[in-house]
């Protein structure tokens, strides 16, 4: 997969190119004679937006300027989530970028006319690192599997700042996240995240219901957790979606298409659970050398955030539902075979 064009749609190139070009020259003041080379998609990455990477080149008060840029386009189709957070994830990108809170591509400019190219699209630099894919697993393959376990280290205590960090941003910054087009009006904290989610179930299930969502879903709610701290949700929260140099520190936090203003402890949970797939113990694979455990991502999080992980398991449990309504829509979408009920129903714990 790691070679392969994985986007939701692709379209002529050469056709976009053109398009981009005086849009992208308005971006850029003073900018004259632009012109675009190198375009093409990602291999191995962009399954849920169509990604564009490309190269302009241009004048500028006499002297010649290049920049790497991506073009990130409105789904119309395929689309994983019930919510359409397109706009809003620019705008995070912006504020984070903005406040200097944890590092983000910088964003050069969103045009919600879809004539231009036939959808909503925004473009930010390119940044240049390395990822740690999932597949395959960076615990087997690639650079992260081939480096020494003090560099995993300091690759591993970088991400779980940086997830921590995002815990600084200033919510009164982003509060454009509250109240968003279809979810139940003005909710934020965790109801608005519990709401994301209580709709995440009605929407794949108009076809078919799962009873293990439904039973879970339930069991949850009678466990309704009392700490509830506030803060920015990434959505994504994992190591995977964080960019790295040479030296192995963070260069981009990636991927903020389903934000909310849930609480802090989803993404820790979430980062937790991804980790436990990713790189932790398992029934056949040893943890990988290097890396920080559960416990100690807990303490340095909790070190720079400040904030109580009361109630931990519950959100951890929560993430377990998430990625249950996940699997089933991505199943769907990608006509991959469903998820069997009984395992599902063991890994909800149901």
């Amino acid at each position: 997969m790691s070679d392969q064009i994985v986007a939701p749609r692709t379209r002529d190139l050469a056709e976009m190119s053109e398009q981009v070009v005086p849009w992208l020259e308005s971006k850029l003041p003073g900018a004259t004679g632009l012109k675009i080379a190198n375009m093409d998609y990602p291999r191995g990455a962009g399954r849920s937006h169509e990604t564009i990477l490309f190269d302009a080149s241009w004048s500028e008060g006499g002297k010649e300027r290049q920049e790497g840029y991506v073009i990130r386009v409105k789904p119309d189709a395929n689309q994983v989530y019930p919510d359409d957070l397109f706009e809003e994830q620019y705008r995070v990108m912006r504020v984070l970028h903005e406040e200097n809170i944890v590092p983000v591509a910088e964003t050069i400019g969103f045009e919600e006319d879809p004539s231009l190219v036939g959808a909503p699209f925004f473009v930010m630099k390119k940044l240049h690192g390395r990822v740690a894919v999932t597949f395959p697993p960076y615990r087997e393959n690639g650079w992260v599997a081939e480096a020494t376990p003090a560099q995993r280290r300091r690759f591993w205590e970088g991400g779980v700042r940086n997830l921590a960090l995002t815990q600084k941003t200033p919510l009164d910054k982003v509060q454009f996240l509250a109240g968003l087009p279809g979810q139940t009006s003005g909710l934020t904290g965790l109801d608005q995240e519990w709401d994301k989610y209580d709709r995440f179930v009605e929407w794949i299930s108009q076809e078919k219901r799962w009873p293990v969502l439904d039973k879970a879903r339930d069991a949850l709610k009678a466990r309704w957790p009392k700490n509830q701290p506030e803060g920015l949700v990434w959505g994504d929260a994992r190591i995977g979606n964080m960019m790295f140099d040479d030296n192995f520190d963070v260069v981009a936090v990636m991927d903020w298409e389903q934000a909310s203003l849930g609480g802090a402890l989803h993404d820790l949970a979430w980062w937790l659970q991804m980790s436990a797939f990713a790189h932790e113990k398992t029934a056949d694979k040893p943890h990988l050398d290097g890396m920080g455990t559960r416990e100690e991502t807990i303490a340095l999080w909790q070190e720079i955030t400040g904030i109580s992980v009361d109630d931990l398991d519950w959100y951890l449990d929560f993430t377990a539902f998430k990625t249950g309504c996940l699997s089933v829509s991505t199943s769907k979408l990608w006509g991959w075979p469903e998820p069997d009920h009984k395992a599902l129903a063991d890994k909800l714990g149901i």
